[in-house]
């Protein structure tokens, strides 16, 4: 017997509004939806918008159009409807029994698209934890078959299938908890390596999911970072070391991109993955000037980075994809209207010395000049100052050395504290 490969479920994609919402970024959202379900491996075969003066609380559309939609699902043979608006769990139960199909929302498909795509243990724990905190307080509607056997779910009655909802409420309560703490282990482990790089500048690359990051990341540090044209391809963050024009060294991190709408258990799962950004000495925004809504994909970041706390971290622009702008006359535009911008083609490689420029500009902001004096007493301190700074003038002298060092300015504590005993002016 031979396996068929499975077909694509045919899909409808719907986004319910309130009236008066702006349409032009509904149609957006929804041009967003159909390719997160492609992603996800559906077939979207209709896609439909209904608005509504309030938002039915059974079902999120109204009754006619639950009407209407039957009858698609059979004339078009549909197997799945996806919501652009995460539901309520009574809204999804209502929906599901209505319509006698699988319904999800945009949550849900994010989940799965994350679940496909996370291949490390860190992100497999990370998906998990996300996907639990969705489902549990959903888990009602997956336990029906047993409301029909023992009739429990719904009413008065104490009966074995409430007692198995309970049970398992209960199990993945445990899970999550469990999960939790491993997150937070992995959180400690990650700190601890991200202080053994302290010495290094840190950039990371922060962004709208499918803005060229990873391919900018290629570029800069010649990894061989996954690249795809799909939302999500990269949930891990990798962290690679690259030169600068001056020859010093520096970090770039490449993180998972943001979206809109993200689940907000999503990214609380991932904190141990953008801590990276959170850590960095510099955030780098990749946008893909290409896109019509480029600027409300900025302000997603921007929200995103809010959310976890990161507010004060230094921020460039950095407006990708620009062989893809057709009207090229928006540049100078964007320019005034953003500060610390560079236009690029991170896949042709155009105007990468440009970046390359900022960055080692960026470092030397970091960087503070100071004049230190070695006694042919301490010459045993040699070898650390020479490790922990970059020395620019040295001259010998009849009592010691004297050397004009560049460190970082966080390290000027760690220079007091090591050599209290030496002479330090700027």
């Amino acid at each position: 017997m031979f396996e068929t490969e499975r077909k694509p479920d045919r899909t409808i994609i719907i986004a319910a509004t309130h009236k008066g919402k702006d349409r032009e970024l509904t149609e957006d959202n929804l041009k967003e939806l159909r390719l997160l379900c492609k992603t996800a491996g559906c077939d979207v075969v209709m896609q439909m918008t209904q608005e509504l003066v309030k938002l039915n609380k059974a079902t999120c559309i109204g009754s006619g159009k639950v009407d209407e939609l039957r009858e698609i699902i059979t004339e078009k043979d549909i197997q799945l409807i996806v919501f652009d608006d995460e539901l309520t769990p009574m809204q999804n139960r209502n929906l599901m029994e209505e319509l006698q199909i699988k319904v999800m929302d945009r949550s849900a498909i994010i989940l799965d698209i994350f679940a496909n795509h996370a291949k490390t243990p860190e992100a497999k724990t990370q998906v998990e934890l996300a996907h639990l905190q969705y489902m549990l307080p959903r888990l009602t509607r997956l336990w029906t078959h047993l409301s029909k056997q023992y009739g429990g779910v719904g009413t008065n009655a104490k009966g074995p299938g409430e007692t198995q909802i309970e049970t398992d409420r209960r199990l993945v309560r445990d899970r999550i908890q469990f999960l939790k703490g491993k997150i937070g282990d992995i959180e400690v482990q990650k700190n601890t390596q991200r202080k053994g790089r302290d010495e290094l500048t840190r950039f990371a690359l922060v962004g709208y999911t499918n803005a060229g990051k990873s391919t900018l990341m290629n570029q800069m540090t010649q990894a061989d970072v996954y690249i795809e044209d799909k939302l999500f391809a990269t949930l891990d963050t990798t962290v690679r070391g690259f030169e600068m024009t001056n020859g010093e060294k520096a970090l770039l991190s490449d993180t998972v991109g943001f979206i809109r709408k993200l689940p907000a258990h999503l990214v609380a799962s991932f904190r141990s993955t953008l801590a990276e950004a959170k850590e960095a000495d510099f955030i780098i925004n990749v946008i893909d000037v290409s896109h019509p809504s480029f600027r409300s994909h900025i302000q997603v970041v921007d929200d995103t980075l809010a959310s976890l706390g990161i507010t004060d971290v230094p921020k460039i622009h950095i407006f990708n994809k620009i062989d893809m702008l057709e009207d090229k006359e928006i540049l100078p535009r964007i320019k005034q209207e953003y500060a610390n911008t560079i236009f690029i083609s991170a896949k042709n490689g155009e105007n990468m010395d440009s970046v390359f420029e900022k960055f080692a500009e960026l470092n030397d902001q970091l960087s503070k000049k100071i004049s230190l004096f070695v006694p042919y007493s301490k010459m045993h301190l040699i070898n650390k100052i020479y490790t922990n700074a970059e020395v620019i003038e040295r001259n010998e002298t009849d009592e010691g050395i004297a050397l004009r060092l560049k460190v970082k300015r966080n390290y000027s504590l760690l220079f007091n504290n090591l050599y209290k005993e030496l002479i330090i002016s700027n």
